[in-house]
């Protein structure tokens, strides 16, 4: 059976995440090219453990994905490593779905 993570949804976030709060993007760079929460960290899952230090020690993190499931894999890892992690449901494809903002790195109209 699947470890459970600390989670939240799109709807229980806040409007504008909180001081001391960060969402860290886990998507590849394409993914993430396409369409993004403005305030969001970008680092792809497959990078984080080279670049843990780009992480605020002292920060909440929420992860997104595209729809959950890496999100999850890399919020165990940051809790198992000191941070307070929480996976974000559904990913970016909930966050899309809230009508939450979003920009693309080309200004064209984001792609989920």
């Amino acid at each position: 059976m699947p470890q459970q993570v600390p989670s939240v949804t799109v709807p229980d976030l806040p409007a504008a995440l909180p001081e001391g709060v960060t969402l860290l993007d886990v998507r590849e760079p394409d993914e993430w090219a396409a369409g993004h929460a403005p305030e969001a960290l970008h680092i792809p899952m497959g990078e984080l453990p080279g670049r843990l230090d780009d992480l605020p020690a002292d920060s909440e993190v929420y992860v997104v994905c595209r729809s959950g499931g890496r999100s999850a894999r890399v919020t165990q890892y940051l809790n198992a490593n000191g941070w307070d992690a929480k996976n974000v449901d559904g990913g970016m494809q909930s966050w899309h779905a809230a009508g939450r903002p979003m920009t693309s790195d080309a200004g064209e109209p984001t792609v989920i």
